[in-house]
């Protein structure tokens, strides 16, 4: 994640990116060089480079580099900083991923949420995973709970 800090805060060591980074399945291979230059972007852009980035397949890491600063470090999407930390905490609970769970908190902090909103953005991650639990396993039909529910 997620996640993300304001831009001031991208040069501080975040778990969340570098989890997210450690995550993702890049196909597209990369040359020494983009290898290289990857690895000063990450230490200009986070004061360092944890360890674990060293452990990811060459080949990926620019391409999964460049997703990360793109969506979850850029403040030029969509959602704002603070959103996308907690959705991503959201969905670490769920996963649930401990490294997540603590650096999307971080990240949700240094981005402005509050202990109260981390705390609902957590019980709407475990309220949706509740009933889809429920509609799952009683095989409720679909087509009737789009009805019943304002839909088509």
């Amino acid at each position: 994640m997620s996640v993300i800090r304001m831009h001031s805060c991208l040069r501080s060591a975040s778990l969340a990116a570098a989890s997210i980074l450690a995550a993702v399945l890049v196909s597209a291979p990369a040359h020494a060089d983009d290898y290289d230059a990857t690895l000063k972007d990450i230490q200009s852009t986070m004061g360092g480079v944890p360890s674990f980035v060293k452990q990811f397949p060459k080949a990926g890491l620019p391409g999964a580099w460049a997703e990360v600063k793109a969506i979850e470090l850029s403040d030029k999407t969509a959602l704002p900083p603070k959103v996308k930390s907690l959705i991503s905490l959201a969905v670490a609970a769920q996963i649930p991923c401990s490294y997540c769970i603590w650096s999307d908190t971080q990240d949700a902090k240094r981005a402005g949420a509050t202990d109260e909103e981390i705390q609902e953005a957590v019980t709407m991650a475990a309220l949706t995973r509740h009933w889809s639990t429920i509609f799952n396993g009683m095989q409720v039909d679909f087509e009737t709970f789009k009805k019943e529910m304002g839909g088509e």
